[in-house]
């Protein structure tokens, strides 16, 4: 079973009921079929009411959830004949970043996304999905590729921003985002991003010059992650709330701000709680992305890509 986050605490209270009740049934022989029916539907209809009003925060812990997919996983789900390509040949391969090319029901594609572990020792290897100035230079080495080729670019996004060391700002990260940014507008193929979890900073935003950008329903996509703007505005990241709210992190906020184009559908409990149906949904998105796309002409492509990008920010007063 997944990890109970603290506000989910309640359906398990109800489940452990509907378990002694089951448990008594079948101890005592009596009939506690139409009890336990009831708490079961209560629970259902609690979930259902529950994880359709979160709060920013709670979609948050959802979307940090240590068991949520991971690039990976989704790789694995979705694509076959996947081939991982190394390093961003000038100086090493960063696992932070993954990506290869890859079929998704016979269509070739170039899949690149950041990576997160599930232990501490592929947390280590991934850097915690923080990348660093290599990652970037080296999805920007599969990006060109796939755009000599012809091949559409699918991005899968959840980092909490790029790696902030000293040793990333030696290897000059934010030249290597800013490049990203300029070179990704330049794409002559279809380009399509999706925020599977976090979205933070330009540690996502160099993954996610898009034609189509989508994100799944618990998950967030920010220019700060809360604490951080929590932290410069009132000097207390307790207040994530607040900031949160302020930032407009979730999808339907980001829908209407034209920042993103949809967002897709996860399982009640979230993304984690059925890895299968939440691969599917994200394959069903990509493939009508492709559809969609699939028809314009390179320089169709670059202005459609560009005008959605300058209209962000614009507002009337």
């Amino acid at each position: 079973m997944a990890a109970v986050l603290e506000f989910e605490k309640p359906i398990l209270e109800i489940q452990e009921k509907i378990e002694e009740l089951k448990k008594m049934s079948q101890e005592s022989g009596m009939d506690l079929s139409i009890d336990i029916s009831m708490l079961e539907k209560e629970a259902e209809e609690y979930k259902k009411e529950l994880f359709s009003n979160l709060d920013p925060t709670q979609k948050m812990q959802i979307a940090r959830h240590p068991e949520r997919p991971n690039f990976m996983d989704y790789v694995n789900s979705i694509c076959t004949d996947f081939i991982e390509m190394h390093g961003d040949r000038v100086g090493t391969d960063d696992r932070a970043i993954m990506g290869g090319l890859a079929k998704i029901d016979g269509r070739p594609v170039m899949i690149i996304g950041t990576m997160k572990g599930k232990s501490t020792k592929e947390n280590l290897e991934y850097n915690f999905g923080m990348p660093q100035p290599e990652g970037y230079r080296k999805a920007l080495r599969l990006f060109k590729h796939a755009d000599k080729f012809g091949i559409p670019i699918v991005t899968i996004i959840d980092t909490p921003g790029a790696y902030p060391g000293i040793s990333a700002e030696e290897h000059a990260q934010g030249a290597a985002i800013a490049t990203n940014l300029k070179e990704m507008q330049k794409l002559g193929v279809p380009v399509i991003a999706i925020i599977s979890g976090e979205g933070c900073s330009g540690g996502a935003l160099g993954l996610a010059v898009a034609n189509k950008v989508y994100m799944l329903e618990h998950a967030y996509y920010t220019v700060i992650s809360p604490e951080g703007c929590a932290s410069i505005l009132w000097r207390d990241a307790s207040k994530n709330l607040e900031a949160a709210n302020a930032l407009k992190i979730t999808a339907p906020h980001l829908i209407k701000h034209g920042i993103i184009d949809g967002d897709i559908k996860e399982p009640v409990r979230g993304a984690h709680t059925d890895y299968e149906a939440m691969a599917s949904e994200v394959k069903r998105t990509i493939l009508s992305a492709l559809d969609e796309l699939s028809g314009m002409s390179r320089e169709d492509l670059r202005n459609q890509r560009y005008d959605k990008f300058r209209k962000m920010g614009a507002f009337l007063g």
